[in-house]
């Protein structure tokens, strides 16, 4: 039968069987590509609201990271206990942005300045530091996760 449903369940297939066909040099440039224009928007976002610019911190990028890839291998969005983050990493602050479906990190801040909640994060003055990771489910989907922090 070949209804909406159907080809819809085909084409997930389709783009999980071509994401395994891809070199993983080549996969690896997409997700750094992705991190890295979320991350320049953000602090353009940032920068537009005379705040300071966030740094790269390695604890809150492995916690975003962890958290991208949860999300993927349960093809479903949700957020992390922010409290462990805040105690392994040893922060004053933290917060989180978390999204599911966005093919660009364009798109995903686009997204997040849209949602309060999300862009108090982006926006809030006292942090200082951030994560960003995207993960690909099996079904294609991409999971964006931002973490931010101060100390």
């Amino acid at each position: 039968m070949n209804t909406p449903r159907s080809r819809t369940a085909l084409a997930a297939v389709l783009l999980a069987v071509l994401a395994t066909l891809l070199p993983a040099p080549v996969q690896a440039q997409a997700v750094a590509r992705y991190e890295d224009q979320a991350r320049s928007i953000t602090n353009n976002k940032r920068d537009n609201h005379d705040l300071r610019q966030l740094k790269r911190g390695a604890c809150v990028q492995k916690w975003a990271r962890r958290q991208a890839q949860k999300m993927a291998d349960k093809n479903e969005m949700f957020h992390q206990d922010l409290g462990r983050v805040m105690n392994r990493c040893h922060l004053d602050s933290v917060g989180e942005n978390v999204a599911a479906g966005y093919p660009t990190g364009r798109a995903a801040v686009k997204a997040w300045m849209k949602s309060p909640g999300h862009r108090a994060n982006i926006l809030r003055p006292g942090y200082r530091l951030l994560g960003m990771a995207v993960r690909t489910s099996g079904s294609g989907t991409k999971y964006a996760c931002q973490v931010f922090g101060s100390k």
